[in-house]
């Protein structure tokens, strides 16, 4: 997996972790009263770091140009499925890779690593995973696709916020109320709980240093 403490990639964890509420959440809805509420679910929120959903196979491998360009792929259709249950909460990400080669000759089988990692508020490394997806090419075939997974799992009870910040988050709220318009993350209590009870699964290419830094400058 690539360093998440170098700078871009850093940033980009910081952005999903900024953006995870929202990802987590089913959003603000109105009740039968006229109040406002605001639903927020604990299963992880999955995505794709920055530079990772792609990689590039060069032939030679030390060559950047355009005549030596071998494979490129792609993770897309990520798919995700939460189980609530127990002590633990399961997230299964399934996911497609569409690939392309420059030469159709021949049958060909090109294997590609990929991570799978469960962050908490943003930066927390909890766990890892590596796994590979196999393509395979036939003769004349330039493109291919194939499938594959990845499952993580959290502490329900790290994942749950503490039920007076969760009062103060999904408190009904209606209009003309003093505070209606006050957005309860604005207060550092709730911020900082919310924070620290938001995972990611992040998914993407398991690059070399080389291949994350060809995806970065591109």
């Amino acid at each position: 997996m690539p360093n998440l403490k170098t700078p871009k990639i850093r940033t980009a964890a910081i952005l999903l972790a900024a953006l995870a509420l929202g990802a987590c959440s089913h959003g603000t809805e109105f009740d039968e009263t006229g109040g406002v509420k605001i639903a927020r679910s604990s299963c992880p929120a999955v995505a794709i770091p920055a530079y990772t959903g792609d990689v590039t196979l060069f032939n030679p491998l030390g060559e950047r140009t355009l005549a030596a360009l071998d494979v490129t792929a792609t993770i897309t259709n990520m798919r995700t499925t939460c189980t609530d249950v127990g002590d633990r909460i399961q997230v299964v990400a399934s996911f497609d890779v569409q690939a392309r080669r420059a030469n159709a000759a021949g049958p060909r089988q090109v294997t590609l690593p990929y991570f799978a990692t469960i962050l908490r508020a943003g930066t927390d490394l909890q766990s890892k995973q590596l796994g590979q997806v196999t393509i395979d090419f036939a003769d004349g075939q330039i493109r291919a696709a194939s499938h594959a997974s990845a499952t993580g799992s959290v502490s329900r009870v790290a994942a749950t916020l503490p039920p007076e910040i969760l009062q103060r988050i999904t408190r009904k709220r209606k209009v003309g109320d003093e505070d209606a318009a006050l957005d309860p993350m604005t207060q550092p209590a709730v911020r900082d709980a919310v924070n620290k009870a938001n995972f990611e699964m992040l998914i993407g290419f398991q690059l070399s240093e080389s291949q994350l830094s060809y995806n970065a400058t591109r």
